[in-house]
């Protein structure tokens, strides 16, 4: 699936709320800077750290503090 979409279903998951999604984002690619290993299978080196994070709450791997599914 193209990036464009795992984001919009990103999105999706964070109850449409950019902000929300921003801030989980920015903290998830700061770990996988920090040496976290990501929970998808992605190369690091191919891929950059924040459209792994992107994938990652795609998929539903991570959770976003703040949202409540309705």
């Amino acid at each position: 699936m193209r990036l464009e979409k795992k984001a919009a279903k990103a999105l999706e998951r964070a109850n449409f709320n950019r902000y929300l999604l921003s801030a989980a984002v920015s903290k998830r690619a700061n770990e996988l800077a920090a040496g976290a290993e990501p929970l998808v299978d992605m190369d690091q080196k191919k891929h950059k750290f924040a459209d792994i994070a992107i994938v990652e709450i795609a998929e539903g791997y991570l959770k976003i503090e703040g949202v409540e599914k309705s």
